[in-house]
């Protein structure tokens, strides 16, 4: 039987919503990649979700996405065969 590991508190992504650091830190993080993937061929889109609800790593998410940095995108389901296979760079314009 595999022995139960504990995360530490420094695991756990209390208040931070920029994926590329969150990735680099190895920080938790629960993969919607996939919905991601999904999300990215469809014609329109209307994100609406409640406060405090990861509208913001989401859209870290997607920028890091739409840059090519595949890099951070490694062991998700993304990176899997039969998903994304280009990782084309395009331009980002981000409004805060």
């Amino acid at each position: 039987m595999a022995e139960k590991r504990y995360r530490t508190p420094e695991e756990y992504p209390a208040g931070l919503d920029d994926f590329p650091r969150l990735r680099e830190k190895g920080a938790l993080y629960v993969d919607k990649t996939a919905y991601i993937y999904k999300l990215t061929r469809l014609d329109y889109v209307f994100l609406s979700r409640p406060r405090r609800f990861g509208k913001s790593l989401l859209c870290s998410t997607l920028e890091a996405y739409f840059q090519g940095r595949r890099e951070l995108f490694k062991g998700l389901a993304i990176d899997s065969p039969g998903m994304e296979q280009e990782w084309n760079a395009y331009p980002v314009l981000k409004f805060n």
